[in-house]
Order: structure tokens, then sequence, then C-alpha cells
């Protein structure tokens, strides 16, 4: 393989025209011919560069509407002639075919007329690019003779490239490339499957044979869970719910691989409250969560509902910090991040004083989540995948298991426990006030271990409380150690095999309780 590649000639055709015309200019400016198509070619023109057209360098007219312009034997060969075979050299010398030294071209935008609501089916197919593709697979495949460029981000260092190789580009330049141009060509036929096998709406394939995760690094963490361990942050390409790949570290230290863990908790409890919502948490848990009319009252009532626990917190708020909640943050001792759609500027300036503290920005998590989404998890060689448990449950939903019925206040608070309770891990218990938490208890093997968590946290606090269940009660010791603590109301699944016996136990105690029907198991 050649070490470094003159390049004479140029074939530029982009749907992404960003910085294209300041690249033709540079490639004129060292003798480069450049043969272009449709679009790119007026612009080019309009930017006085010199360019022909494809039907010129060919002699064949495009066809089709345009949909047959570079799928042409002079246009391949020149890509694909290996300059050190000589079977290649003479058969294009023969055929009298030139040779094409750089690839620049970009694709249709078909991942983002899917993503378009108002986009129909006839659209998105137009958007399937098909000479693009060829023709970057064909430069990539021939790293070792031509340059192929699919990024705007890249030209500059094409440009820096040739001028400091008298017009050429280095083989590890060039194979740089073509691993890029294949990641592109892969993960645009991965959508284009995507769509074909599910539609439109479920591109990301809930029940499908076969799926295929393109991941881009993001970047580099310090280490993992622990120090010893190596780590990395990777995006989901063409991931379009709310995500922290897309929020704004406005402050602090590097985000470590437990802040993502524990700020993606978060986040995802953000997404399912309207009304001011703040949550603390720790080890990806909620210890406090409260809603309030402003978002600093739900911050005070989150985080009064465990201080101990909120010792080197993640702090979620679904709306943005003020004066009067940045204050009540900048006083809370140890907090490693803090997420939030935006931050006053008075606000972000006083909690910028503490330099460890991390400050994230993600505008969007106060729109709350998009349905029908895909989770993954990993497991030694193999993912599990589900949709997303984003259920909501309303009051007429409920349905009243005990002699006696909850009162509306109760009710209003056995809501709010239950949508907390969703996001702590199982077996999962939450004891509520009002809309702020007072106690829970979560991750036992025991459901009855994590009621006695839960009371043991609340306190007096337990008097007058109602709990939330993430999943039935096998045996009545959980709901007795929850009545014994005061707790007035309970609202869980059901559907257990000693539900009577669950149900006795509350009205022994005149608690009353709901069943919702569905659980909320976090493993």
């Amino acid at each position: 393989m050649a070490e470094k590649i003159k390049i004479n000639r140029a074939i530029i055709s982009v749907s992404d025209k960003t910085g294209v015309e300041q690249l033709a200019l540079h490639l004129q400016e060292m003798g480069v011919e450049i043969i272009s198509t449709g679009g790119t070619l007026k612009a080019l023109k309009d930017a006085n560069v010199h360019a022909v057209s494809v039907s010129t360098f060919t002699g064949s007219p495009e066809i089709l509407g345009g949909r047959v312009k570079t799928l042409h034997p002079k246009v391949h060969a020149g890509v694909l002639f290996r300059r050190d075979n000589p079977d290649d050299v003479e058969q294009m010398s023969q055929s009298d075919y030139r040779s094409i030294d750089l690839v620049v071209v970009n694709l249709y935008p078909f991942q983002q007329t899917l993503a378009r609501p108002d986009a129909n089916d006839t659209e998105i197919v137009e958007n399937i690019d098909i000479g693009g593709p060829t023709l970057i697979r064909a430069a990539a495949k021939n790293f070792s003779s031509a340059t192929v460029v699919v990024d705007p981000g890249d030209y500059a260092r094409l440009i820096d490239e040739m001028k400091s190789g008298d017009g050429t580009t280095t083989l590890e330049f060039r194979h740089q490339c073509a691993a890029k141009a294949f990641a592109l060509t892969s993960a645009y036929d991965t959508a284009i499957a995507g769509y074909f096998a599910h539609g439109k709406e479920k591109s990301e394939g809930d029940s499908a044979d076969r799926v295929t995760l393109e991941l881009n690094r993001h970047c580099s963490l310090r280490y993992g869970e622990n120090p010893h361990q190596q780590a990395s942050l990777y995006a989901l390409n063409g991931f379009q719910a709310p995500s922290l790949i897309k929020a704004e570290v406005l402050g602090g230290k590097e985000l470590s691989y437990n802040n993502y863990s524990d700020l993606d908790a978060g986040m995802n409890m953000l997404l399912d409250f309207d009304e001011p919502f703040a949550c603390v948490l720790k080890h990806a848990n909620p210890c406090g969560a409260a809603t309030a009319d402003n978002i600093a009252e739900a911050y005070r009532l989150a985080y009064e509902s465990d201080p101990l626990s909120a010792f080197g917190c993640i702090i979620g708020l679904n709306k943005p910090v003020d004066m009067e909640c940045a204050k009540l943050l900048h006083e809370t001792p140890f907090v490693e991040c803090i997420l939030a759609p935006s931050y006053d500027p008075e606000a972000l300036k006083m909690l910028k004083k503490k330099k460890s503290r991390r400050l994230l920005a993600l505008p969007g998590i106060e729109s709350g989540r998009l349905k029908d989404q895909v989770v993954y998890k990993y497991i030694q060689g193999a993912f599990l995948m589900q949709s997303a448990d984003d259920l909501q449950t309303a009051e007429d939903a409920l349905t009243v298991a005990t002699k006696r019925t909850p009162t509306p206040q109760e009710i209003k608070s056995l809501l709010f426990a239950w949508k907390v309770v969703k996001h702590t891990k199982s077996n999962a218990i939450v004891l509520a006030k009002g809309n702020a938490t007072v106690g829970i208890g979560m991750g036992q093997t025991s459901r009855v271990d994590s009621s006695f968590l839960a009371v043991k946290r609340a306190g007096d606090r337990a008097k007058g409380a109602v709990m939330a269940s993430d999943a039935f009660f096998p045996m009545p010791d959980g709901v007795e150690v929850a009545t014994d603590a005061g707790v007035t109301a309970i609202i869980q699944p059901g559907g257990s095999k000693g539900d009577p016996q669950v149900i006795e136990a509350a009205d022994k105690a005149g608690v009353a309780m709901v069943f919702t029907g569905v659980r909320h198991f976090k493993h």
C-alpha cells in the first residue's frame, strides 16, 4: 500500500452542505479537479468554484429524477482503481477512465426524516440514499488508493493533511477516514432496517428477530464503579428521548461512572412529574422526593425526608433553579451533582462557588417522558430488552380492598408514593406524608425488611403517613409493621394468595388499602 496518495481529482456530493464551499475553494487552490452533482454543484458554482457535473464526466445524463447519477462505471472505476495493480492500470488506460482520488459524500437525511412527525412513508423511502453509500463504501474499501471524507468536521483536517503533504494524504489518515465511513453506512442501514421491520413509530424494534445497537463513544471516564475498573460513556445513535448525553455540565469536576448511573435514575424520576418536583438520590435510589407549589419547597421537603442518607447525594429538579432554591442547595452538605432544566444566572453563580459540585442543565426534562421507549440491560454475553415502565396509574384505576375507603388526601398521597416506589430498587417500600416521602426502604431480599427500614427512617413521621409497596405482600407481616407505626393507608398491586390475610390485617388496624393491579419491580 502506498504511504501517500496525491489527490488530483475529487467527487463532492453532500446533503449536509456545512463547510463544503470552503473545502472546495481550498481544493481548487491546490489544483484539484472537482466533480459534483445536483444541489451541491449549484452551491459550489455559486461560491465561484469551477466544478463539472457528473454527467459531463461520465458522458451520461442523470435519469429517473436524479435517482441514477453517480451509479456509473466511470465513477466507480475511478474510485476503486488500485494504483499499484498493473491489471487495473491497463484497464483504466484502455477504457480512457480517470482516477478519482477523493470522495466527499454525506447521505440523504433518512434518520432526520424518520424522526419528523409529519413525514409520510413515501417521503421516508425517497430519503433512502443509494448512490451515496455505494460511493462511500467503494472509497472506504479502496482506502489504500483513495480518500473518503463523510464528516464536515473532518474538512479542516483533510486540508491540513494535504497542505503538509504537498497535496497528498497519508495511509493512516485514509484508514481512519475509512473506519468512520463504514460506521456511517452501518448506522444508516441499521436505521433503514429498523424502519422496514417496525414502521415509523417503532423503529427501535421491540420484538425484532435481530436488533443492532449503534454506539458512539462520547467520552472516556476516569474509572468505573471502582478505581481499578476502566470505563467509557457511549451514546446510542439516533436516541430521541431526554438523555444525559445531551446535558451541559456548567460547573464542577468531571462526571464519574457512578455519577452518570445515579443521574440517570434521577432524570427518570423527574420525567414522571409535571408539578414542581425534587428528588435526592444515593446509589440510584431515592432517599427523598417531594412535590410542592415551587421548586425550592419541593427540594426542602425532599431533603428533609432523610438528611443522613443525603450526604454525598445526587439532586434532581424538574424546574429551573431560582435563587430561593439555590440558597437551600448551597447550604446542603456535600452534594455530588445537581441536575435541572436550567439555572437563573445569579443562582448558578452561587452554586459554582463549590468547585467540586457538578452542575448539569438538561432542557426538556420538564416536558415529561416520551412514550413507547425501549430499554436494554446487559447480562453476560447478551442483552435483555423491554418496553420502558412508563405506566401511569390514575385514581379511577384503584380498587379499594378494605372496609375503609381512603380519604381524598390519602388518595393524593398514595398516588404520589406510588410514583416514587416505581423508581426504587426492589423490594421497595415508600412512606409519604402529603406529597413528600418520610421513609424509604429498598433493595432487601424480603419485603418485611424493607418495611422495617422505611418505618425506622420515618420515625415518628410514620404516624399518619401512607405506604406504597412496589409488589404485593405475600403475608401480612409487612402491613403489620406499617400499621403498628401509625400508617393509615396502603397502596400495592394485590394479587397474592395471601391477599385475604393481608386485607384482614389492614381491616383490623382500621387502615385503608387500595390495589393497583400492576407492579413496579426495579431490579
